[in-house]
């Protein structure tokens, strides 16, 4: 069949092809969601970003009249469900429960990551980790960082992190530049092993979560001298590192649990799921789980999100770069 072109044809033509953005984007959302929406957990089940990642869904999958299924795919800093999800078609289906180390730190860490954090991925909501205390032995006698070190100049001093280029590292690499220091970084996998070993008497300091550490703090084996960012409701008296004298960067870094999705993902779909989000937060259950680990603030939707990223994540990159960590 010939099919004559005329200008009223091509006029008519032109103008339907015109509509199709309008069209297409709307009618990709049509019915959504008519199935199961699937988190997939880039870390094991029972951790903070596991137990978060639950909480939230159960929220969302009653406003949405959806299943949310949560996957566990853990691996390789948070690459293996990087990977999946990123390979997931765009239809806000499949999202990505990570940590801020999958989206920021991985690009130094790793010498051939499989995933392009910046390109891959739309930015749906995060949610802060909190401020992390510093925490010393008390057997010790130092109760603030000035304290520290003086302490430090006298004596050999061992200070555990949770991972090689994690933020404990980042504060044992920042107290040694700030205060002409050299205190040793002693890296374990998690901060289990680091607080059972800083209980045996081996470790002098160490930094991490509030409620990992409870123990250490309890058994009055360990007192915090610090916290990042600012004071904690959990450790009112405790100052932070800016209120101490330690001004670098590092210390109003926000490391964060976050949700994103394949890139690509309608707009309309990835704002829906933004403001679940940020209405999840203030729910019963989120807000008791907060409590329960020393978080202060809920979920922040995605512009609050893209402006972190936008402004935190070159002084992340910077900083985790000056510690000489050759990548995997």
């Amino acid at each position: 069949m010939t099919i004559k072109l005329t200008r009223r044809t091509l006029i008519r033509t032109g103008a339907v092809a015109a509509t199709l953005p309008f069209l297409a984007a709307p009618a990709i959302a049509q019915g959504w969601p008519n199935k199961p929406v699937k988190f997939v957990v880039s870390y094991p089940p029972g951790g903070a970003t596991d137990i978060f990642a639950r909480a939230y869904g159960e929220y969302i999958s009653k406003q949405l009249g959806q299943p949310v299924v949560v996957e566990n795919k853990a691996g390789a800093g948070g690459t293996v469900g990087a990977v999946e999800v990123k390979r997931s078609a765009a239809d806000g289906y499949t999202l990505l429960f990570t940590i801020s180390t999958t989206m920021i730190m991985n690009k130094v860490l790793y010498k051939n990551l499989p995933y392009d954090p910046d390109k891959d991925f739309v930015l749906i909501a995060y949610m802060p980790a909190g401020s992390l205390p510093t925490i010393v032995a008390t057997s010790t006698g130092v109760t603030n960082l000035k304290e520290l070190a003086e302490y430090a100049r006298k004596n050999k001093t061992n200070i555990g992190t949770y991972a090689a280029g994690s933020y404990a590292h980042l504060v044992v690499a920042e107290l040694n530049k700030h205060y002409k220091l050299e205190m040793e970084a002693v890296h374990y996998r998690g901060e289990s092993p680091m607080w059972a070993d800083f209980l045996t008497g081996s470790l002098q300091g160490g930094t991490g979560a509030w409620f990992v550490a409870q123990n250490v703090l309890q058994t009055g084996k360990g007192r915090a001298i610090a916290v990042s960012q600012k004071r904690m409701k959990k450790l009112p008296g405790v100052a932070s590192f800016a209120e101490q004298g330690v001004t670098s960067d590092v210390f109003r870094l926000q490391g964060f649990v976050c949700v994103v999705g394949p890139s690509g993902m309608p707009n309309e779909i990835t704002n829906r799921f933004s403001d679940l989000f940020v209405e999840a937060g203030k729910s019963e259950k989120v807000q008791s789980l907060l409590d329960q680990f020393g978080i202060d603030d809920s979920a922040i939707g995605r512009p609050g999100f893209e402006k972190l990223v936008k402004e935190e994540a070159p002084i992340w990159l910077n900083a985790v770069s000056s510690l000489g960590l050759t990548p995997e």
